[in-house]
């Protein structure tokens, strides 16, 4: 499932809402880093509506008859499977994560949901995330970095991830200690 298709059925989860309302939603979630068009919505929902996954008809909205779309029980089951099941870049890339995030409260199942939280906290504990490396390819510490804007970006990453990693052991009821060795 495309993240498009993944955000499209998460807002539907919340209530029914037109192409316009379905862009602007995206949009507000993504920020700066993505715009989309109706030709990225509507290809999406189109497909989402042939597979039975959700519903559209015409309705006046606003002086304009507007494309409406509602989430089916199929779509529902569909959105909540790919959420329990999120993985690999949808746990690892910080943009698809954060639409996990978003819809996660869609999946009923407490244990599910924690599974895919612990996912996301085995990764980034273990993970060693480095942005610059010298010729030979080895990554370079912040004490090897020169550059003043470079040195802030990790800063700023390291302190993100150790916010991270706090809220997903109170989340996962997990010691405050646990992997303190390793976050980071």
């Amino acid at each position: 499932m495309s993240v498009i298709e993944m955000m499209i059925l998460g807002f539907l989860s919340e209530r029914c809402m037109c192409g316009y309302e379905l862009r602007k939603k995206m949009e507000q979630l993504q920020g700066d880093a993505r715009r989309f068009s109706d030709g990225a919505i509507y290809p999406a929902t189109s497909r989402l509506v042939g597979a039975g996954l959700i519903s559209e008809r015409s309705e006046p909205r606003d002086g304009r008859q507007r494309r409406v779309f509602t989430l089916l029980d199929a779509g529902r089951a569909r959105l909540i499977d790919e959420l329990r099941n999120a993985d690999g870049f949808y746990v690892s890339d910080i943009a698809k994560w954060t639409i996990v995030l978003t819809f996660l409260s869609v999946v009923p199942d407490k244990a599910d949901r924690d599974a895919v939280l612990r996912r996301r906290y085995d990764l980034i504990a273990r993970q060693d995330v480095h942005f610059f490396y010298c010729d030979a390819g080895n990554p370079l510490s912040i004490e090897q970095i020169d550059d003043p804007y470079r040195r802030g970006i990790i800063r700023v990453h390291d302190a993100e991830i150790a916010a991270e990693l706090a809220w997903l052991r109170e989340e996962l009821g997990l010691p405050q200690g646990e992997g303190q060795a390793s976050d980071v």
